[in-house]
């Protein structure tokens, strides 16, 4: 926690934005659809994982014939119909953006959702141009919990990793800032609370935790 801040990294789904809501929303849709439930556990396997990998827990897990190009394709058109309506930001995102901004930090989303749902829900809250760059799993050679994306966002910062402050919801997003040895403050939602948090700096009950901010008026 000592550790200078000179660029931060931020997740999408959950963090940035209730998407996580509109996930299990659209997963619901998916199970009655094939005379299934979206079964809880199935759910959690899911959170912050790539796609491809997400979705082949699902497959996995409920049996089903679908490839997960199929699922991504119906779970899109199932999002156009919810997004304009239901798409909301979480709490306190508006007051540490403005905080980066403020302190000239470079920043960026660094999600695990597709490039195209990204910058769709990131443009309709107004987030997408007040960072510097996205980045997603399309990316990157490996998704989270992999290290890739958050090394890669680094990267293109110009700073280490190790100077690069990380903000998640999920275990598998926490264990990808932790494998890139970001400083990672992780801030578990109603989906992700019950997920583990093992080497971040700080968990937090919002964005607006004051440790936070601390930690940023000391960057």
């Amino acid at each position: 926690m000592r550790r200078g801040v000179k660029g931060v990294a931020f997740d999408m789904d959950g963090l940035l934005l209730n998407t996580e809501d509109l996930y299990q929303l659209v997963g619901m849709e998916l199970m009655k659809k094939r005379g299934k439930e979206y079964r809880e556990d199935v759910r959690r396997k899911m959170i912050g994982l790539p796609a491809p990998k997400a979705f082949g827990v699902l497959i996995e897990e409920e049996r089903l014939d679908d490839t997960w190009e199929q699922l991504q394709r119906e779970t899109d058109d199932l999002f156009e119909q919810i997004l304009e309506e239901k798409l909301e930001l979480m709490k306190g995102v508006e007051e540490v953006v403005a905080m980066v901004e403020a302190k000239g930090l470079p920043r960026c989303v660094a999600t695990s959702s597709t490039r195209s749902f990204a910058r769709k829900a990131l443009n309709q809250k107004k987030l997408l141009a007040r960072m510097n760059f996205l980045i997603t799993a399309e990316d990157v050679p490996r998704g989270k919990p992999h290290p890739d994306i958050y090394e890669e966002a680094a990267k293109k910062m110009g700073i280490q990793a190790e100077e690069m402050l990380v903000l998640e919801d999920s275990e598998h997003g926490t264990a990808a800032g932790v494998a890139a040895k970001a400083i990672v403050v992780s801030v578990p939602n109603e989906h992700t609370k019950h997920g583990r948090f093992d080497g971040a700096a700080m968990i937090a009950d919002t964005l607006l935790d004051v440790r936070l901010k601390e930690l940023l008026d000391r960057s």
